[in-house]
């Protein structure tokens, strides 16, 4: 007799923009399209991903939603009193306060990326720049005043799911440090065929495409006759600027260097990082942009500069399937994708002085990287990974229900 489908529940923090929790969210609903996703504030003007999904708020969602990184309290306390125990499975999605549901009898799955930063491992870096501009000194005085009891809150919120999936070893240290949970870690979704070329994806057979050999030949036979002028090429970043994300490191880095720099994307921060760039036509800015045009900027690029703390990264993993190396902080998720001289170049720490250090390296070695065994580097995590991994967990959930 075939085993029934667990009803499941998707739960995540917000919907608001795109970042990598959304693309992680947009995976799992394409799996379990049927399942309801629960979230605090959802803005289909900020992410049109989800028009075809059943996405649930509730009081919240009157509050603006530009304004969510004000309303942490509150957001916990939506989320402590969500009752979700009708359902057979939860699958959060989550870095703050979304994995505090009521479950009942329920299994709750938690793929936490990290612990909630503005209380614990980035607290330091909140107080020192909330990002709120003129508000800077009321968020933190608020911060200060209301961060124990907030992490005592967070910290009992974390005791609530059954079991912790995480996205990086980093992030598997920091859950275990701050919540004291084991986690298993399932690497982010990354589409990696995507970001190779699709016309000798279509020339592999149907029996290749099923293996990860055949994959590692599509990616070959897209990178191997790429542009071997480096010279003129420009750097690239491409992520949401704020600050802690250190666009300001790459800046001053090319600025100094006279190296072209690409950046990608919009931000509370991107004023300022105009600003600091001083109309130099060294540094080009470009919004958000759709897969195939960013595809094409990461394959014109010289190499994908990633200066900031994450706990894994899936846009210098999406520049390593693209052929594109990767200039990364040697500290978080990065650890787990990049292999210094191989498919790219960590620098110490977050500073000019050690990302021009580090460029400078990877300029002397730079010739003798191979473009296809760097996109090969990207296949560990692909979506094809994820959703296998995803499917054995569910599988042994099912089990216990």
């Amino acid at each position: 007799m075939a085993t029934a489908e667990p009803k499941i529940a998707l739960v995540c923090d917000w919907l608001t923009t795109v970042g990598g929790a959304e693309k992680v969210l947009l995976k799992l609903h394409q799996m379990y399209p049927k399942a309801p996703i629960y979230t605090s504030q959802y803005s289909k003007k900020g992410i049109t991903w989800f028009d075809d999904a059943d996405v649930r708020t509730g009081w919240m969602q009157h509050l603006p939603s530009s304004m969510r990184r004000f309303f942490a309290p509150l957001r916990a306390n939506y989320f402590k009193h969500l009752d979700l125990s009708g359902y057979d499975l939860i699958i959060s999605v989550t870095g703050a306060e979304a994995k505090g549901v009521k479950k009942g009898n329920a299994t709750h799955l938690c793929y936490c990326h990290v612990p909630t930063q503005y209380y614990w491992q980035m607290y330091d870096d909140y107080i020192k720049n909330p990002g709120f501009g003129i508000l800077n000194p009321l968020m933190r005085f608020g911060l200060k005043i209301l961060v124990k009891p907030l992490r005592k809150a967070d910290f009992n919120a974390a005791l609530k799911p059954d079991k912790f999936i995480t996205i990086s070893t980093y992030a598997a240290h920091q859950i275990r440090h701050y919540y004291t949970r084991e986690s298993i870690i399932i690497h982010p979704p990354v589409s990696v065929k995507s970001f190779a070329d699709h016309k000798a994806g279509k020339s592999q057979t149907k029996e290749h495409n099923k293996s990860a050999k055949s994959q590692a030949e599509v990616i070959h036979s897209s990178v191997e006759n790429s542009d071997s002028e480096t010279r003129t090429k420009p750097y690239i970043i491409t992520s949401r600027q704020v600050t802690w994300k250190h666009h300001n490191i790459a800046i001053k880095a090319c600025l100094t260097l006279n190296r072209p720099l690409v950046i990608i994307g919009d931000g509370p921060e991107h004023k300022n990082l105009v600003k600091l760039a001083n109309n130099s036509p060294l540094i080009s800015f470009f919004p958000t942009m759709e897969q195939p045009e960013l595809k094409n900027h990461l394959k014109k690029a010289r190499a994908f500069l990633f200066p900031s703390l994450e706990p894994f990264g899936i846009a210098p993993v999406e520049a390593l399937a693209a052929g594109c190396p990767v200039i990364a902080y040697e500290q978080g998720g990065s650890e787990d994708f990049i292999k210094d001289g191989e498919n790219g170049v960590f620098f110490a720490k977050q500073s000019t002085r050690s990302l021009i250090d580090a460029i400078k390296r990877f300029e002397k070695l730079e010739e003798r990287l191979d473009k296809a065994k760097i996109a090969t580097s990207a296949l560990p995590f692909s979506e094809e990974n994820f959703e296998k991994a995803i499917k054995k967990e569910v599988k042994n959930a099912q089990k216990s229900i």
